[in-house]
């Protein structure tokens, strides 16, 4: 059965990829018209976020931001389908490198990093890092449950050059690779909500308090990973502009969570720049109401 789902759809998948962007676009649109007015996917819960996001602004200017961002969302969907098919050299033109500098610097010191993120404008693309960066990179990814996809999927993720490994695997292989003194930069989003009963760690997140992920700086101070974020700006329709930002480079000196607040303090920053482009459609807020007594 899985072969004949994959047989069925991937096929589909990859004449679209061959399309140029401005018709993908135009099925965009389309796509749009059905998901927001027609079949109302997610509506009342991306409001539902933005309330509790900001709980100040009029329900008008919400309105306006759920209206973008699901216009960007089937953008989105479009240029995750272009991935399989898209150039060196169209993927540089689109999705370019603001000061991969930064980066570079720590990776002729000889220094391991951690490229921490959040699910803003368009991550997928970010499988063009190697193309920029001095450094091997490493990215986990959650394994599909069609093996024929799945190998199409990691096919398509590292053929700029980025090395995947399952989620599962990630500490493993970055044991192996320290110990054959191998560097690396270590992509590692970490915005969605972990669930509650493997949480070490509550914070606000726009003044809600929510489960955070603490793999990022855990796996920093045991390593000695130079902590850097990396946030994707939309331009303009397919185009989109990564800045490279440094968190820390001694993440041994910070007490614990310090790392991971000045992640999630960046990350709200960078929201509030360009706040249709996140994704609100997962339900972020979704354990505000469990926290435990530990943590109030």
């Amino acid at each position: 059965m899985q072969f004949i789902v994959f047989a069925i759809t991937y096929p589909i998948i990859w004449v679209l990829s061959r399309l140029p962007m401005r018709i993908l676009y135009i099925k965009s649109d389309i796509f749009f018209f059905l998901i927001y007015h027609v079949i109302g996917y997610r509506k009342t819960v991306v409001l539902e976020n933005l309330k509790l996001a900001f709980p100040n602004k009029p329900e008008q200017e919400l309105l306006r931001i759920r209206k973008k961002f699901f216009k960007h969302l089937m953008d989105l969907l479009m240029e995750s389908v272009k991935a399989f098919s898209i150039s060196e050299k169209e993927i540089l033109k689109r999705y370019t490198y603001k000061n991969p500098e930064l980066v570079n610097k720590y990776a002729e010191e000889g220094r391991n990093i951690a490229l921490v993120g959040a699910h803003q404008a368009n991550w997928e693309w970010s499988t063009s890092l190697a193309l920029v960066l001095n450094i091997d990179v490493l990215g986990a990814y959650t394994k599909l449950n069609n093996k024929y996809f799945e190998k199409a999927v990691r096919k398509s993720r590292e053929k700029f050059g980025v090395i995947g490994y399952k989620t599962s695997d990630m500490i493993k292989g970055m044991k192996q690779r320290f110990s054959k003194k191998e560097k690396g930069a270590y992509i590692l989003l970490s915005d969605q909500s972990p669930q509650p009963h493997k949480t070490y760690y509550w914070r606000e997140f726009f003044n809600i308090k929510v489960p955070v992920h603490t793999g990022a700086e855990m796996l920093s101070k045991r390593f000695d990973l130079v902590v850097i974020n990396y946030v994707a700006k939309k331009v303009k329709r397919g185009h989109y502009e990564v800045e490279f930002q440094l968190i820390t480079d001694q993440p041994k000196e910070f007490e614990n969570y310090q790392v991971t607040d000045r992640y999630t303090k960046l990350t709200e920053k960078n929201i509030l720049e360009q706040p249709e482009f996140y994704l609100w459609s997962h339900k972020r807020f979704k354990h505000s109401n469990n926290v435990p007594a530990e943590f109030l």
